[in-house]
């Protein structure tokens, strides 16, 4: 029979997170109200014209094409796979049903958003650190301006942060060593398995540049849990394989060339490490600047192949002059960083910025670095803890874009799991500065799996 103080404090938890779920989902219709029935250009939010328009383009039988020429030099009436398939067909879905409402679609997405965002964060943070800190990130999380912003816009961000969480979760949960009978931990395993491919083919499917951060994602669980795990990644990466597939042979019928998913990856490494920038980097230049720095000798080729050659030419930037490409990649860091108001912004980015980022950072590292000090403890056991996968991810996750594009906006997700760091140094402040004891038994509480 379990203690009552344990039945107590699984109570607690639940009646906190479901008034931080109320919350968060609350705050995020607001945003999609604010935002409002029309798709216009608010800061940070320019890719939402482009899903708007798309999808009324395939309602309408035309196809993945723009009326005009489109960024970043598509053709009119010309095929595309610059944008997320995926949630092209969100959009699309919502405006077969309900007609062209752009509010709708942010409503729902809002409202699921809203529920699985900091559920997720609630539910790493109970197996990494324990339950308080699970409450706490998922309390911070309900109500990061940041994430309340983007929560209505029409743009990949919310649904891309919210699986780039599932997934780690389920990697966390694929890595337990689990205490249920062996039949049933073989059953709950391949059930994961199952969770962890899908969830990494939507988080694919919104961005294409998360297939880098996957092989470190497999390597932490098969180092974690053993070579048990072998055969469940496997089906992990058979799911993430087969759902990408019919998108590849679509492209390829349409550029006769092979494109994986989506043709971005090229353009983002050319225009972002160009000699234009010398060795500072700029984050927004004006559209038309963007333009300009495509030679004007490759705007005949389709999107597919300008993608190809440009990707090219940007890693000969890069080899030409290397020692350029290091201070470019270093002077991205402040840009990624930003948690300062600027002159450059408008009142609601500044607002934003400073209420989420700005606020919580100094809790993130410290989290972070009482993390780290514990775990250099006894660091080969620590590298299996599920600490060490989200360290991982802030980490390469972070290089990538200090190496190729550096924006704000692409820095949310590394917020959504330093989030959790913040959730320990919080628990950790609150234990030595008001209740040591109190602190401790929170997290004896393990909750419900």
């Amino acid at each position: 029979m379990e203690p009552v103080e344990h039945r107590g404090g699984e109570v607690r938890t639940r009646y906190w997170l479901a008034i931080f779920l109320v919350i968060s989902v609350v705050l995020r219709i607001a945003a999609a109200f604010y935002l409002g029935d029309q798709v216009v250009d608010l800061p940070g939010t320019t890719d939402q014209i482009s899903y708007h328009t798309l999808a009324q383009r395939i309602l309408d039988g035309k196809g993945f094409t723009f009326p005009t020429e489109w960024w970043p030099v598509t053709a009119p009436g010309a095929p595309t796979a610059h944008w997320s398939f995926i949630y092209t067909f969100y959009l699309i879905a919502i405006y077969a049903l309900f007609g062209i409402h752009p509010i709708l679609a942010r409503i729902i997405q809002a409202l699921v958003v809203g529920l699985l965002h900091p559920w997720l964060a609630y539910q790493i943070g109970r197996h990494t650190f324990g339950p308080a800190v699970g409450l706490a990130a998922a309390a911070i999380t309900a109500g990061y301006a940041y994430f309340i912003y983007y929560a209505g816009t029409l743009m990949t961000e919310p649904f891309y942060i919210t699986f780039i969480l599932a997934s780690l979760y389920f990697a966390i949960r694929m890595a337990e060593r689990s205490a249920l009978s062996m039949a049933k931990a073989k059953g709950q395993l391949w059930t994961l398995a199952v969770l962890l491919g899908v969830a990494l083919s939507a988080t694919l499917f919104l961005r294409q540049l998360f297939i880098l951060i996957i092989p470190f994602i497999f390597l932490w669980v098969l180092w974690a849990g053993g070579r048990s795990r072998v055969a469940p990644l496997l089906l992990s990466g058979t799911i993430i394989i087969a759902s990408i597939i019919p998108f590849t042979l679509f492209n390829y019928a349409r550029f006769h060339r092979f494109v994986l998913l989506n043709t971005n990856a090229g353009y983002a490494f050319y225009l972002s490490n160009h000699p234009y920038y010398g060795s500072h980097f700029v984050p927004i230049l004006p559209s038309e600047m963007y333009i300009r720095l495509i030679p004007p000798e490759l705007r005949i080729l389709d999107e597919a192949a300008l993608d190809q050659e440009l990707l090219k030419r940007g890693i000969n930037f890069v080899l030409q002059d290397p020692g350029r490409y290091l201070s470019l990649s270093i002077s991205r860091i402040p840009a990624y960083f930003m948690f300062w108001p600027s002159y450059e912004s408008g009142l609601v980015s500044n607002l934003a910025r400073v209420s989420s980022f700005g606020l919580f950072f100094p809790f993130m590292i410290y989290g972070i670095v009482r993390t780290l000090k514990n775990s250099l403890r006894a660091i080969g056991e620590s590298i299996k803890e599920p600490s060490t996968l989200l360290f991982v991810f802030i980490l390469i996750y972070s290089i990538i874009h200090l190496l190729t594009w550096a924006l704000i906006r692409y820095r949310l997700p590394v917020d959504a799991v330093s989030i959790l760091f913040a959730g320990v140094a919080f628990v950790d402040l609150y234990g030595r500065l008001f209740s040591p004891r109190e602190a401790a038994q929170m997290n004896e509480f393990p909750g419900t799996p």
